[in-house]
């Protein structure tokens, strides 16, 4: 049995963001028991809350089998196989995935919140979100994520 996973993809740090994206895309879709169902245009925007310069992301809807623990091990793998460093709390990166939703799943443990606990307030997310599931709308309960400056540069294409 499968269920519809959101991820956000971001990246703010490397020569090509558009090409971080893309392979993390390749990657998302070549994991196990996994099927990409959507990917959303490319996005630049502001940093919200972390240091450096603009980011470009996007978000995947993906038809998985793999369990909520197990899909975020399997993004922190993509992201370490892209370079990702942590040297501090909202550094920059050369990739960063977010499980935004896993089915209707409501989770809150040390390592993972379902959904995503900022998914309503960031433009950076809502809108590739909404590109691509217009019927979450209702996720977008905030003000302030309109005011973000973001900007939709074109389809990512895998």
């Amino acid at each position: 049995m499968s269920s519809r996973a959101y991820i956000g993809l971001g990246a703010n740090l490397g020569a090509d963001l558009w090409a971080a994206l893309t392979q993390a895309a390749l990657s998302l879709a070549a994991l196990p028991d996994t099927r990409m169902a959507a990917l959303s245009s490319a996005w630049r925007s502001a940093p919200v809350d972390a240091d450096g310069p603009d980011f470009l992301n996007a978000v995947a809807a993906l038809d998985t089998a793999l369990a909520p623990l197990d899909l975020l091990d399997a993004l922190q793998a993509i992201e370490l196989a892209q370079g990702r460093e942590r040297p501090y709390r909202h550094a920059p990166r050369t990739l960063d995935l977010d499980l935004l939703l896993y089915g209707e799943l409501t989770l809150d443990t040390p390592r993972l919140t379902l959904p995503h606990p900022r998914l309503g307030e960031r433009a950076f997310v809502l809108r590739p979100l909404l590109e691509i599931a217009p019927e979450l709308s209702h996720l977008a309960a905030a003000d302030g994520w309109q005011a973000q400056r973001i900007e939709r540069l074109g389809p990512l294409s895998l």
